[in-house]
């Protein structure tokens, strides 16, 4: 059995937005997982974790005059950038790396990424740890409307048709997905629920298919993500 004696920390803004098929080899890599809330708790015990998640959610990063945690995580992730330790940002996580390495983010103009839809990766993608994310001929799962530039001396890893900065590497301990690799699929139902105003307000946006596709893609995606994040987390200095 493998002692747990590093920290994972995984900063949570809606609950079903969680770390997903990515916690099991995390934990598997013997981390013990604490989730901290953003909105209503507080980012110190983020600072000095052996890992580090910044997780999903709906609100823009331009958007920290009226959602001040933001700020604070991108100062969070700027030290931890300059530290070199190990952070992972997923979807608007990912955005708030991208913010604190100081690259533009913007609401994208190519209308919102929902549902599954195919990823190529770039010849350092497919070089490195996440090369089984497209094994298969799996798609991905998006769930977004903001885009970011990519950020100066980062590597981009893949790409959509989209939107081109999907997966992005800053160094060897920063990682940024604006993808949802770590979906898991038995909860898309949690996703529908909690996304239904905006899916409502979205007409182009099939649910049903999405719902579909889920059942066709998901478990797929979910093998090649436990994969994918497994190579990562072994590749950790």
């Amino acid at each position: 059995m493998i002692e747990k004696n590093k920290s994972c920390v995984a900063i949570r803004h809606l609950q079903f937005e969680d770390l997903g098929i990515f916690a099991a080899p995390i934990l598997e890599a013997g981390y013990e997982i604490q989730y901290i809330d953003a909105p209503v708790e507080s980012l110190s015990g983020a600072k000095e974790a052996d890992l580090l998640f910044i997780l999903g959610g709906p609100c823009g990063v331009y958007e920290d005059h009226l959602y001040p945690y933001i700020k604070e995580e991108i100062a969070l992730a700027k030290e931890r950038i300059e530290k070199e330790l190990p952070t992972v940002g997923i979807c608007l996580g990912a955005q708030i790396i991208a913010s604190a390495a100081g690259a533009e983010v913007y609401a994208g103009t190519n209308g919102k990424e929902i549902g599954w839809a195919p990823i190529s990766l770039t010849e350092e993608g497919l070089s490195g740890p996440l090369a089984p994310l497209t094994n298969g001929g799996a798609p991905m799962f998006h769930w977004h409307g903001d885009t970011f530039d990519l950020p100066k001396g980062a590597t981009l890893l893949g790409s959509s048709q989209l939107y081109e900065n999907q997966i992005y590497a800053i160094g060897d301990h920063i990682l940024g997905f604006q993808s949802h690799p770590e979906l898991d699929p038995l909860k898309i139902e949690h996703w529908l629920i909690g996304h239904a105003c905006e899916l409502a307000q979205a007409s182009h946006i099939d649910l049903l298919g999405i719902r579909e596709n889920t059942k066709k893609s998901g478990e797929l995606l979910k093998r090649n993500g436990i994969e994918a994040m497994t190579n990562w987390l072994g590749s950790l200095n």
